[in-house]
């Protein structure tokens, strides 16, 4: 019988958790739909993963035209945008679902006793990878349908011990109500408590697979003469919803870059994509993000790389003041960041912005800045 792929258009709760199961258990693959898309952009993924039917929030599954079947063992789909922004979905198996469940269990010392909390995105792999290793596990588990600080900390009060968080969440609650809480999205804050645990992973590998720095059981990590990071693991993705298969002699190339530190831990440096190079001299965004946003007139901050006839590539500023009527110049933004950085880190231009463009886990949608300031 030719396995299907379900979109699961439904919020996260106890029915979305139901529905999973019951995908699962005859035999297809679940596809989480995120619940926070216009319709053209539902529209336009929902192309791109090409389910055969949907669940949607009242139990029904509809039958949907253009859909096409997924390999047997195949457990999930799940939507990235990778660098590009258009959609495109990662296929893992159960075989990888569960490796990523046991390892991550074993690392966090999960017990009998545990209670996961499920409460990001269900759409993006840091929400679902709760969801699916308490499912494998039998860990007991909640999940909600979004972010509610209130609920959050009630939810730890009824006995929550394990929750996943990004850094603008972990803000917002006080975490020592929790027996952990893993970090993952964007940089975590420098002063994290030490009940915290920061993740390295990507969709591709089902969750984070390098936890503080060091990677899980079963997993290898390489760094070729480039800098380039490389992920051998069983819990790679099978494939691309297209069919690409981007893994090559086991090992699956991430287009991050990192180094090792001198007690072993890995540090990841950032994304190739990222690296600004400015009258030849490499700029990490995050660097030049970290110091400005130490500064009292910035509220919020992202850093990328601008088009210039002289450096080739100009450090660009994009600000949001912590007082509208009042924002930083930029000769005082620069004069701030070489407080701690080499002096070619400074920008060399400012855009005063409403907002940062940030994904659901609170990354920087580097594709959507203005970079012709």
């Amino acid at each position: 019988m030719t396995a299907r792929l379900v979109a699961l258009d439904l919020p996260g709760g106890s029915r979305f958790v139901e529905a999973l199961q019951t995908v699962w258990d005859r035999g297809d693959a679940a596809f989480p739909v995120d619940q926070r898309l216009p319709p053209p952009a539902k529209a336009a993924v929902m192309a791109a993963m090409a389910p055969a039917s949907a669940i949607d929030v009242g139990g029904d599954e509809i039958t949907l035209d253009g859909g096409r079947p997924v390999e047997p063992g195949d457990a999930l789909v799940v939507a990235t945008s990778g660098s590009t922004g258009a959609p495109r979905g990662v296929v893992l198996t159960h075989a990888a679902v569960e490796a990523s469940a046991l390892a991550t269990s074993e690392r966090l010392a999960v017990s009998g006793d545990d209670h996961w909390l499920a409460c990001l995105p269900l759409s993006h792999v840091g929400g679902l990878a709760v969801v699916t290793r308490a499912l494998a596990t039998g860990v007991t588990l909640t999940v909600h349908p979004t972010f509610d600080a209130v609920a959050v900390e009630a939810a730890a009060a009824g006995g929550a011990t394990l929750t996943a968080l990004v850094a603008t969440a972990l803000a917002r609650i006080d975490p020592s109500r929790f027996r952990t809480i893993v970090l993952g999205g964007a940089a975590p804050p420098p002063d994290r408590p030490a009940n915290t645990v920061t993740t390295y992973g990507m969709t591709e590998t089902g969750s984070g697979v390098v936890y503080d720095g060091r990677p899980l059981s079963g997993v290898d990590v390489g760094i070729d003469d480039d800098g380039e990071i490389h992920l051998r693991c069983p819990m790679l993705l099978r494939a691309y919803r297209d069919g690409t298969v981007p893994i090559r002699d086991g090992w699956f190339a991430t287009d991050d870059l990192g180094i090792w530190l001198d007690d072993g831990r890995l540090h990841v440096v950032g994304r190739r994509t990222e690296l600004i190079i400015t009258g030849g001299e490499n700029v990490w965004p995050h660097q030049v993000e970290a110091a400005l946003a130490d500064h009292p007139l910035v509220a919020d901050v992202a850093v990328g790389g601008v088009a210039d006839a002289e450096w080739g590539q100009a450090v660009g500023a994009f600000i949001v003041p912590a007082e509208r009527s009042n924002p930083p110049t930029l000769d005082a933004l620069r004069a701030h960041v070489k407080e701690s950085l080499p002096a070619h880190c400074a920008p060399r231009r400012l855009v005063v912005v409403a907002h940062i463009p940030r994904t659901a886990l609170g990354k920087i949608r580097r594709q959507a800045l203005q970079r012709n300031p």
